[in-house]
């Protein structure tokens, strides 16, 4: 049972390869769904939540980079928190990672099976639901052959991914700047209902910025897929870093590019009623500007972003599960690895089957609206365990991770209402079962 619990995964990713990793979990729902989600409560003032969420997220990956640096192992914050923190917060972070990436998984899943349905105007909500869950269950497999096979499977989707959406920006740039005069006024929307008095009007655009802030958030935070690995990746304290800003900074300038086309070339109410109606928006958006070519080239870089940004949820969630079943946080099955080890296969089926329940929900906006606290929640245990890192193993001031985590904690209180009361409810469950594994365990030993 303890060989189990202590083979470790072969290192076999360098810098290349982490950004790679990075890139094909951050270039997806983000930015062909979620982008007109978080437009619904800014309108075009989510290009300023981009730069927001962008500035949050650069805090938290440098957190992450630093933490990863001191203790290359499987499982994220999980791991960071047992060790620099506490055992309830560690327990709490993996939990929180496994909600908010397995809902983010099902939301690229239906975003994945919108694009391609409307494309052969098929869509209809129960093939959606279908359809997701085909593309669940083969993402799940190829994550189960192993990271050498899954890297260059990701490799691939991410060259049509980039070059859709350099030709989306080529193609849409002149459309923009020419309606922008239309479309980008008024920069904030009216607040609903019966507002009156400046103040009150500043705090309610204030709270959808945030808001949409919130949601943009996400999107950024594939960059977490590196820690995640960190076990696999070569120099982790050289590599994670670079690979991780290199992310962020290309992710940053392709979500502003196609952000302002989209919304400056047809306005924010048709961006947010594709995202409604069919979870499509650029496709529907390349279809306004009369160009049906391009409306394929977008269809087949969403379905590549999104099965990619799946693979590699996949790929991040099985490695904390993994990470959970070596401290018996979880059943120790999911521990366990192939001949080879390199794939723990156990929690690479148990995170494909959780997503596929979720993909069975069928609502893309609650499930990115929980994915968005929870990940929030995360990541404010990833900047408190960086607050508590030893002076000799800090690589940043200790101002960074703190920005981080009042910033997390601010944009988790923005979040829908639901969503957050589904997410404080998730972490109750939660806890209570660490607790009674805990004392299961203190009986053992006892």
């Amino acid at each position: 049972m303890s060989r189990t619990r202590t083979r470790k995964l072969k290192r076999q990713i360098g810098v290349v390869g982490a950004t790679l990793l990075g890139l094909g979990s951050i270039l997806g729902t983000g930015v062909f769904v979620s982008f007109g989600l978080a437009m619904e409560t800014a309108g075009p003032a989510v290009l300023i939540a981009i730069v927001i969420a962008g500035l949050v997220a650069g805090c938290n990956a440098l957190s992450s980079a630093q933490l990863a640096s001191s203790y290359p192992r499987s499982g994220g914050t999980y791991e960071y928190g047992y060790r620099y923190l506490t055992p309830t917060l560690g327990f709490t972070a993996g939990w929180m990672f496994l909600i908010a990436k397995s809902a983010s998984a099902a939301t690229a899943a239906l975003g994945l099976a919108g694009y391609g349905l409307l494309a052969f105007d098929m869509y209809e909500p129960g093939l959606a639901t279908a359809v997701a869950l085909g593309a669940a269950g083969m993402m799940t497999i190829i994550v189960a052959g192993g990271v050498t096979r899954s890297n260059a499977a990701n490799a691939i989707l991410l060259a049509v991914t980039i070059g859709s959406l350099v030709v989306f920006v080529g193609v849409g740039m002149h459309r923009a700047i020419v309606g922008s005069v239309e479309h980008m006024s008024p920069l904030f929307p009216r607040p609903a209902g019966d507002v009156v008095g400046a103040w009150q009007r500043s705090l309610m655009t204030a709270r959808h910025l945030l808001g949409a802030t919130a949601l943009m958030f996400v999107a950024y935070t594939g960059y977490g897929r590196i820690a995640t690995l960190s076990e696999e990746v070569h120099h982790p304290r050289r590599t994670i870093p670079i690979a991780i800003v290199v992310t962020l900074a290309v992710s940053m300038l392709l979500y502003l590019s196609v952000g302002f086309v989209a919304v400056a070339s047809v306005g924010p109410e048709a961006v947010v009623k594709a995202t409604q109606q069919h979870a499509a928006p650029l496709e529907v958006v390349a279809r306004m500007w009369e160009r049906p070519r391009l409306g394929w080239l977008m269809t087949a870089g969403a379905i590549t972003a999104m099965g990619g940004v799946l693979l590699n949820l996949l790929l991040g969630l099985s490695r904390v599960l993994l990470a959970m079943g070596r401290r018996r946080d979880m059943p120790s099955i999911v521990a366990r690895l192939d001949e080879e080890g390199t794939t723990p296969w156990v929690a690479v089926i148990v995170v494909g089957l959780v997503v596929m329940g979720l993909i069975l929900l069928g609502d893309i906006r609650m499930a990115w609206s929980l994915s968005a606290f929870t990940v929030l929640i995360y990541y404010g245990i990833t900047n408190l365990a960086a607050i508590r890192l030893p002076k000799r193993l800090r690589l940043y001031p200790v101002f960074i991770p703190w920005c981080g985590l009042i910033s997390c904690l601010g944009l988790a209180a923005c979040v829908n209402r639901h969503a957050m009361i589904t997410g404080i409810v998730i972490v109750v469950i939660g806890l209570i079962w660490h607790r009674i594994v805990f004392r299961r365990r203190r009986s053992v030993i006892g």
